[in-house]
Formats: C-alpha cells, structure tokens, sequence
C-alpha cells in the first residue's frame, strides 16, 4: 500500500491533482445534503478542505498557490463575461445606486471593526485580519499584511485572525439572505426585477390619427421624436407589410411596434391612438396574427457577422424582412440600425416565410457551431485581466501602491470583453453550459484550496483563548451589515431581491454566497448586481485595509 500513501501524502503534481479531486468530489456531493430545504452547495468544498487540512493532508505550496490563484481568476474573469453585455445597461439603470449600496456595506462593517477593535480590547493587526475574513476577502488580508511588514509588525495574526473567520464570513452571508427571504421578501417579490424594468421591450399597436404624420414616411416621422422604435407589421387596406423608412404613412394605418414601456406615451402622441390588445403575453401565437408573414428566432452563429452593425447588413430592403428584437445574455434589445451584433444573438425577423429561411442561411442559424468556447479569447482575457490587476495606483495619504489584484482586474476585463469584444471583432461568446462548468471548476479550486491552507492550524487557532472572540466578532462584522442593507435596498431604494443579494453579494466580495443566490433565484439580476458592485467595492476593501494599519497600528 506504499504506493497509495504516497499518493495521497508525498508532495508531487499527481498528488496535488489527487487530493484537490478528492475535497472537491466530496464538498459537491454534501453540498446536494439539504436540510430544513437549505444546502449550502458549493460552499461544502471549501469546509471539505478545512476537513483535510486538519486531518494532515497537504500539497505543495507553490502548487496550492498557483490552483488557488488560477481558480479565482478563472471564475471572476467568467463571470465578468457572462454578464458584460448587459453591465453597462444595468449600470445605467440602476449602477450607481447599486454602487452607493454597495459602499454603505463596506463603510458599516469598517466602523463596526473600528469600533468592536477598541470595546473588545482587539488589535488593528488582528482586526484587519478578522474584517478580511468576515467579508471574504483575501486581497485586503495581502494589502494589510504587506502595510504590516513595512510598519516592521508581524503579520501572522492577521492571517490567523483571518482564516478562523473566513468560514463565518463565507456562511453568515448565506445565513443573511435567508434570513432577509424569511423576514422581508414576498414571494412575488422574487421575480420582481423582471417585471420593473421599465427599459425592457414592450410591444403596442398603434393606428394613425395624428394629422402631422399623414402623408410623412416613416424616416422623417422617426425624426419627430427622441425615443426609438421598430415597426414590426403595417396592416392598410386589409393588407399587411413589412415597412421600410420610406414607407409613407397614411390616416388609419395600423402598426405593431416594438419599443420600451415608458415610450408608449410619446408614440402615442405621435401616431394618435394606442389600440388596448396586449400584445406582450406569452402566449402569443405570432406566426397566427396574419396569413402571409411568420416570426422566427434566428441565431447569429458564422463568426464573419460579429462586430457588424445590424443596419450595414441592409436585411430589410435585400430581403424585404423586419428584425424587431435581439436577445443577447439574457437581454432584450431594440433592432436599431447601429446595434453591433456579437455570436450567439437571436434575432426575431418577421416577412415572408421564404425570405425568412434565406435570411437564416445568410446568419448561420446553427447553434452546433456555437458549443465550443473560443479559448484564445478567455486565455488572452486573462492575461489582460492578471496585467490590470498587477497595475500599481497610487492612492492620496497611502504610501503602498494599491492594485486590483487577481480578482478585480480578470473581472473588469471580462465585463469589457462581453461588452466591447465584438468591436474588435473578437469571439466572446461562450454557451451557458460552458460559462457556467468554467466558473463551477474555477470557484471549487479556489475553496478547496482556501480550505486546504486554511485546515493545518484551524482547530488550534479556534481553541486559542482569542479564537472564538475573532469568530463572534467576525460573524457580526458580516451578519449586520448585510442585514441592515438588505432592508435599506429593497425597502427604501425599491430593489428587487435578487439584484439586492448580488449587491450584497459583491459588497462582501462573497463569490460562494452569490452562487447560493443563483441558484435560489431566478434570473440575472444577482450575477449583474455582483458585477456592478464588486469592482468598486474590492478596491475600497483593499484600501481602507491599508489605512486602518497605517492609521491605528
């Protein structure tokens, strides 16, 4: 059996591969366990590595480093792509209250460590170790210990401090969010980002009774007004069509048209009169509504159409069809001429049966060609990230350069690539089942490996006189906050519950609670609000991390 001993306990690439395997097949198969109708999921594999630690098992650190490093950036780098082409939207809509949330989080939980560090006869060293780990966040513990060694103070109690808090810190978000689901969330409540969003796409019909359009085509009536639309069918005469901008409107003519809900009330002024149908339910049979014309999903799958303008393709006037909507990541988008394609839009094209299936020929239509990731573009996303990160700031009254380290710069990139790679005509697109087995292999490196360093010293540290004091003040520097912000966000600034748990989420620099949140709640709104939050709010952690020791050490 000596061979299976060495296996498991003699240092080697083979070994290190062998026993992160092993904590992360276990902490996935407990993180199925429900209890009470709650799992903890992925989080089990960062307390099965804790569970190995303890018991002697133990890799080589340069290998633990590098899979704990990789691991993280993979994740962050993933999910920053996924939801890149819907950041900047969100952002717009809502991202600097999310931001103001956000920084409300982090300054409650800096004066309550403040504080807490001087009722409980705490150091700022050990302090600035607990605030690290209650918040999740290992970039501000290597800001705090780097400060440290320049002070010429010791840093292994800030990294002591912080591993027995990391595992509260990790589970009192969780246990936060649910609390707040019991306490403050109705059930409708649950979904209610996706109806709220008044920037969605909504579809009316109108007919022309307005005297000032009679007789204009529909480019120069387009003109009139600041909001964009798109006329998906014309019905005159009994007739239907598609429109072109030259189209001449004329009195009684009917439209269908696809716009945002808060511009129904200036289309209306426009044509005059919005007819009651509801054309938005789901149940919608539109290939129905008119004999001669058909709608259908199309998927832009050849590469040569990414980063082209939908209006340089010229569709409507070569093939006589209407592109109303494009679904992008989740996202509904107005057809306008200057919308940049990316691989994997669907396109809704209304015409002629026989128009439409040439117009799917020409985009490709093909979803096969679309299952595999282009892994040049993640790799070289990486390496942009890992150099962003690596870029020293200068901060006014801060003699250490702070940076953004392996988690912010892969994430700010891979929200820029998701947004703007197709302007450089660059591949981003990966399927959801890819992005979401990239980001799932990424985070469980990254626990199990936390969990493995943190295991060897985490029972004797817990039985130290200190050790339970640096838990319970752990465990409320991250509880109160979040519970506090969460009634702040979702009763007085009216978020939904899940863009608030991804607030909060990001605040704490929590990737383990928002994969809990993902996969309790419906939609993007979690993983949109953890990307618009946590860029700004790591940077803040890491910085005010230097400050409490230069200021209190």
């Amino acid at each position: 059996m000596e061979w299976f001993e060495s296996v498991l306990f003699v240092h080697s690439p083979v070994q290190a591969v062998v026993v992160l395997s092993v904590i992360i097949a276990v902490g996935l198969g407990l993180g199925k366990i429900h209890v009470a109708g709650i799992s903890l999921g992925v989080t089990w594999v960062f307390f099965a590595g804790i569970m190995a630690g303890h018991f002697g098992l133990s890799i080589d650190p340069a290998m633990l480093s590098y899979a704990e490093s990789f691991g993280l950036v993979l994740f962050v780098y993933e999910l920053g792509l996924k939801v890149g082409p819907g950041f900047f939207s969100s952002f717009r809509k809502g991202g600097v209250r999310l931001n103001l949330l956000g920084l409300c989080v982090v300054l409650i939980g800096t004066l309550m460590a403040v504080l807490l560090a001087g009722l409980c006869k705490v150091s700022m060293a050990d302090m600035v170790g607990i605030l690290s780990g209650a918040t999740t966040n290992t970039p501000a513990l290597g800001a705090a210990q780097q400060a440290l060694q320049q002070l010429g103070v010791s840093a292994s109690g800030a990294a002591l401090s912080c591993a027995v808090t990391y595992p509260l810190g990790v589970v009192g978000v969780i246990l936060a969010i649910i609390v707040v689901r019991k306490l403050f969330v109705k059930s409708s409540d649950l979904y209610a980002g996706d109806h709220d969003d008044a920037n969605r796409t909504y579809i009316a019909a109108f007919q022309i009774h307005n005297p000032a359009v009679f007789g204009m085509p529909v480019r120069n009536a387009a003109s009139l007004i600041q909001p964009k639309f798109v006329i998906s069918r014309l019905w005159r005469a009994g007739q239907v069509s598609i429109p072109t901008s030259d189209t001449v409107l004329l009195e009684g003519d009917r439209l269908l048209v696809v716009t945002t809900e808060k511009d129904v009330p200036a289309l209306t002024v426009l044509f005059g009169e919005q007819e009651q149908t509801d054309w938005n339910a789901d149940d919608i049979d539109w290939n129905a509504i008119d004999s001669s014309l058909i709608s259908r999903h199309i998927i832009v799958s050849r590469p040569e159409f990414n980063g082209k303008r939908l209006g340089s393709l010229r569709l409507r006037n070569s093939y006589g069809i209407n592109i109303s909507r494009v679904l992008r990541a989740g996202v509904t988008l107005l057809a306008t001429p200057g919308l940049v394609l990316q691989l994997g839009d669907r396109l809704t094209v209304v015409g002629e049966a026989k128009a439409v299936e040439n117009v799917a020929r020409l985009l490709g239509n093909t979803s096969a060609a679309l299952k595999d990731p282009n892994l040049a573009a993640i790799f070289v996303g990486i390496v942009l990230g890992l150099l962003l990160g690596s870029v020293p700031l200068m901060v006014p009254g801060v003699s250490t350069p702070v940076k953004l380290g392996l988690a912010g710069g892969p994430i700010i990139v891979g929200i820029l690539m998701g947004r703007f790679g197709p302007y450089c005509h660059m591949v981003t697109y990966t399927t959801r089942s890819a992005n979401l087995m990239l980001r799932g292999i990424g985070l469980s490196l990254y626990l199990a490996c936390l969990g493995l360093d943190a295991g060897a010293h985490f029972l004797d540290t817990i039985l130290r006189a200190d050790g339970l004091t640096w838990i319970g003040l752990g465990f409320v520097i991250t509880f109160v906050p979040v519970v506090m912000m969460a009634w702040v966000a979702m009763r007085w600034s009216r978020l939904d519950f899940g863009s608030a748990c991804g607030m909060l989420c990001g605040a704490m620099a929590n990737p383990m609670a928002l994969d809990y949140a993902n996969a309790t709640i419906a939609g993007d709104n979690p993983a949109v609000g953890y990307a618009t939050v946590y860029p700004l709010a790591m940077f803040s952690r890491v910085v005010i991390a230097q400050l409490l020791v230069l200021i209190f050490v």
